[in-house]
């Protein structure tokens, strides 16, 4: 159910109006472009621009695990290439309906997206940060920063879009004659990371790149696996230079004093105690008071040590490894990635060149199909997935996980290999399969909560490879959980003693945010983000097309939570993780247990530490104590008494290098929760 695809989605979008009439300069970028959406080195969309006079026509479309977005854009561009009238309309990647439209008047410039309308009196022109805009639309940016004063602009609704260059190359050109000249670019200021966005030296769009997605100018396919390479080196060197910069590594031990600690085994906080780190290991719990000769001091000043928190549904990548770190994640369970890509990033961490949490990896395998996730092993035979179970067995993974285009005849089958061979095997329902199924055929764990409800709503031959996965949860509130449906498959996870991992914070997010207002999970920090990253969590997920769909969508959250307290109440074991990137989201995650399924605080903390290192054999991890590896982290407040003191991080501690979130969060334009304590060296 994966979220997270972070788009460039920045268009110039404010300049004074003039006549309109087709510019020298936008002449030289008349007639028909064409460009090819590639996710995990396959096709899967494109997106054609049809600039004609002063008018730009986008066509924008791709289709990734059966969902993706559908824009289309016209942009009337003025004499200095700003856009002076702009409509974008089609749907999100889970359906929400798009339509943005800006305009000028003037030195007025008005606009209206999800969150609502703005507007702005200017007096010279500004950039606008769009919210629904294709990738094509950040050669419009570049272009004018390229001209700008330090390459930089003031944005609205508020900051600055900053382009910085990255290096020049050439690739062969499309005729197979010669070379085509390139230039990579970085667009940073709006969102937490930079954007990266190539152009020809005649300031033509090439391509859009992410390690994982790449927008590429049609007959330049072959080259798309430089592009991601160029990409993750981006990405890297951002996150390397971070981690040169802020991550503290003491060449003597390091005390942290006048703490109380969180111990999962008696759910309690300890009395105030000082912690001692040497190396990557905790090798001493003292009095609050004690000290030492040549010591590195850290004051806890009264506050809690909490163990590192684990993240159990998380897509690995740099751009998140740092902000997990920052939160108190220190441990993920990898659920599905390019298996290249994370063995690279895993490398980089365990070596320390990059901040990250500790990595268990699940290898991630999915059937053929027009529908499929392009994601780990795709396979179109029983015996292609055996192989699959093989291959990762050999690259030291801890198991699998099995995906909706798999076909489910088959997880008999792959579920004993993987078992025969040590492996953990988790995932979701294959299509026309159900909960009950899976149960029998021996999952250790199933993912993601609607997976296994809807086994109680759909009819055999409806096809969840598609959104109906997310909008047949609207069928929930007529569900009768005491019905022997339900029951037969409760009684299966309790018999079979199989784990849940519901990623609850995700159906709160898909199913209880809307337009315009701020999604609950975020209510407590979204004044901390970026301009743009508020107005992100300010957009519903999935289309609410009336108050009777408003209605069912609420209700069928609350029999979500409902079936949940249920498997609490029947014992069965419910891991916490988000499928949403992690870190702050985590803290939701873990808030919603509290709130809504019943753990008190002390039982959620146990059991996103301790627990889920005694469910993985982490016999180093989940607790402070020496002997122990150092992971954990300071907040100055009591999350025995709120659970929401764990979003008020002072410092962390990864193995024995130390970060200090307030230090780190203004790189990603997030203004710190709390301050650093007292270090003396």
């Amino acid at each position: 159910m994966k979220l997270k695809m972070t788009m460039l989605s920045l268009i110039l979008l404010i300049g004074f109006a003039c006549k309109k009439e087709t510019t020298s300069s936008l002449a030289d970028y008349q007639g028909e472009e064409s460009y090819t959406v590639i996710v995990g080195e396959n096709k899967v969309g494109y997106l054609k621009a049809n600039t004609s006079g002063d008018t730009i026509n986008i066509d924008y479309d791709y289709k990734n695990n059966g969902r993706g977005p559908t824009i289309k854009e016209t942009l009337v561009l003025n004499a200095e290439g700003y856009p002076i009238d702009w409509q974008v309309s089609g749907n999100t990647t889970f359906g929400n309906a798009i339509d943005e439209n800006f305009s000028v008047e003037g030195t007025s410039a008005t606009w209206t997206d999800a969150t609502g309308s703005g507007n702005a009196t200017m007096e010279t022109p500004q950039l606008y940060v769009n919210q629904f805009g294709s990738p094509y639309t950040a050669v419009l940016a570049a272009r004018l920063l390229l001209d700008a004063p330090e390459n930089t602009l003031p944005v609205l609704p508020a900051g600055n879009l900053t382009l910085t260059e990255m290096e020049s190359l050439s690739v062969p050109n499309a005729s197979g004659e010669g070379e085509l000249a390139l230039t990579t670019y970085a667009l940073s200021g709006a969102d937490l990371n930079p954007s990266y966005v190539i152009l020809d030296d005649a300031k033509r769009f090439f391509a859009a790149i992410t390690p994982r997605f790449i927008l590429i100018r049609d007959g330049y396919e072959s080259v798309e696996k430089d592009m991601r390479q160029l990409a993750e080196n981006y990405s890297a060197k951002r996150y390397e230079d971070l981690q040169t910069k802020y991550a503290h590594n003491y060449d003597k031990k390091v005390r942290i004093a006048n703490v109380k600690v969180f111990d999962p085994k008696t759910m309690a906080l300890t009395d105030p105690v000082s912690v001692v780190v040497e190396d990557d290991k905790i090798t001493a719990i003292e009095a609050a008071d004690a000290t030492g000769e040549g010591e590195v001091i850290i004051e806890g000043n009264g506050g809690t040590l909490v163990p590192g928190l684990y993240e159990m549904h998380a897509h690995t990548g740099d751009n998140g490894a740092l902000l997990n770190v920052l939160a108190g994640v220190t441990s993920f369970r990898d659920m599905g990635n390019n298996t290249e890509v994370l063995s690279n990033l895993i490398e980089k961490i365990e070596s320390g060149v990059l901040a990250g949490p500790r990595v268990t990896r699940l290898g991630f395998i999915e059937g053929k199909s027009p529908f499929n996730s392009n994601n780990g092993i795709l396979v179109e035979t029983l015996e292609e997935a055996l192989a699959a179970v093989d291959t990762y067995d050999s690259l030291g993974f801890y198991g699998v996980k099995l995906y909706n285009s798999m076909n489910g005849d088959w997880a008999p089958a792959i579920v004993k290999k993987a078992h025969d061979q040590g492996l953990f095997v988790t995932g979701h329902v294959p299509a026309f399969s159900n909960a009950n199924a899976m149960l029998n055929a021996g999952y250790d764990e199933m993912t993601h909560i609607n997976q296994t409800m809807l086994g109680w709503v759909l009819e055999p031959e409806e096809d969840t490879r598609t959104l109906l996965r997310l909008t047949a949860m609207k069928r929930f509130p007529e569900l009768d959980l005491n019905s022997d449906k339900v029951q037969e498959t409760m009684d299966l996870f309790v018999a079979n003693k199989t784990a849940m991992d519901p990623t609850l914070a995700i159906h709160e997010r898909l199913m209880l945010s809307r337009n315009g207002t701020v999604t609950p999970g975020a209510v407590d920090y979204v004044d901390h983000m970026p301009p743009n990253e508020q107005r992100g969590l300010k957009v519903a997920l999935a289309q609410i097309a009336d108050e009777e769909e408003d209605k069912a969508y609420r209700e069928a959250y609350a029999k979500i939570v409902e079936t949940l307290k249920m498997m609490k109440d029947k014992g069965i074991l419910i891991v916490a993780g988000t499928d949403l990137g992690g870190a702050f989201n985590l803290h939701r995650e873990m808030e919603l247990y509290t709130e809504q399924l019943g753990y008190s605080n002390a039982e959620i903390l146990k059991l996103a530490s301790y627990d889920m290192a005694q469910y993985f054999g982490h016999e180093g991890l989940g607790s402070i104590e020496p002997g122990k590896l150092a992971d954990f982290f300071l907040v100055p407040g009591n999350p025995v008494e709120d659970i929401k003191a764990i979003k008020t991080i002072g410092m962390v501690s990864r193995g024995g290098t130390f970060y200090y979130p307030s230090e780190v969060y203004p790189e990603f334009g997030i203004t710190p929760f709390t301050e650093k304590p007292e270090v003396k060296e």
